[in-house]
């Protein structure tokens, strides 16, 4: 699998989250589309979703209640360029327009591909194994909650663990989200953090992952800079970002 193919089933499995066409992210306009329940989405995504919006850098592409297409596409077209609306003071915007529908916007992140030109085996000083999903069963703790998920644990495939001995003091986990993406998630134990042992476990994981022909993702809000700084020492490079919205309570 070389880099184009890998951003074109990106590209196909976010126009699968919202319902539109892989195209649309590669168009400098912007595109607002009635939000639905779509088939082949990722797992773990609430559809309908208020207002959902996806860029890759160019215009944004949208799914949003109905009732508020016409507003969220009027609240894109007013940004230049568009993907300031993922900052404030846009946000203050956005919030103001999806409260009078009873919403309020939801999660901020940013997300990872691998760069096949620098993703390679990290070292650590710790011993490396590979995981199946049979050695998860004892593993579903919180020090683990980013690597492994309980609540959908029949998603977690594959993971790599850091020994000290036979104490595990580090976990990357993937879960198959989609189809054709493996999404990471790392732990490290706070003892044993700043030794390199995440980066090792990422980059180690992302590249079993390959091995599988599957595509490896890695996800972070962007004000977490610890994670952000081991996507890029691992080998990944920012892809696209995402805001989805949330009913209020």
């Amino acid at each position: 699998m070389n880099q184009k193919q890998m951003m074109e089933i990106a590209l196909a499995q976010s126009a699968a989250d919202l319902g539109c066409d892989p195209s649309d992210f590669l168009k400098s306009e912007n595109i607002v589309i009635p939000s639905a329940r779509t088939a082949g989405a990722r797992a773990y995504l609430k559809q309908p979703n208020p207002c959902h919006i996806v860029s890759y850098g160019n215009g944004a592409a949208a799914a949003a209640d109905a009732a508020i297409c016409g507003e969220i596409q009027g609240f894109l077209d007013r940004i230049h360029p568009v993907t300031r609306c993922f900052c404030t003071p846009y946000l203050t915007e956005l919030d103001a327009i999806l409260s009078q529908h009873g919403c309020k916007t939801g999660y901020l992140s940013e997300y990872w591909l691998p760069n096949l030109n620098r993703l390679r085996a990290l070292p650590c000083d710790f011993g490396l194994r590979l995981l199946k999903q049979d050695d998860f069963a004892e593993l579903y703790r919180p020090e683990w909650s980013n690597a492994l998920c309980a609540d959908r644990a029949a998603l977690d495939v594959l993971g790599v663990g850091a020994y000290d001995g036979e104490t595990l003091v580090g976990l990357a986990g993937c879960s198959a989200d989609c189809g054709t993406m493996w999404q990471i998630g790392v732990d490290v134990l706070p003892a044993y953090r700043r030794k390199g042992i995440a980066a090792a476990l990422t980059s180690r994981l992302a590249l079993e992952i390959l091995a599988r022909d599957k595509v490896p993702f890695y996800c972070c809000a962007w004000s977490n800079l610890p994670s952000a700084k081991n996507a890029v020492k691992s080998g990944f490079s920012p892809a696209w970002a995402e805001l989805d919205s949330m009913k209020i309570k």
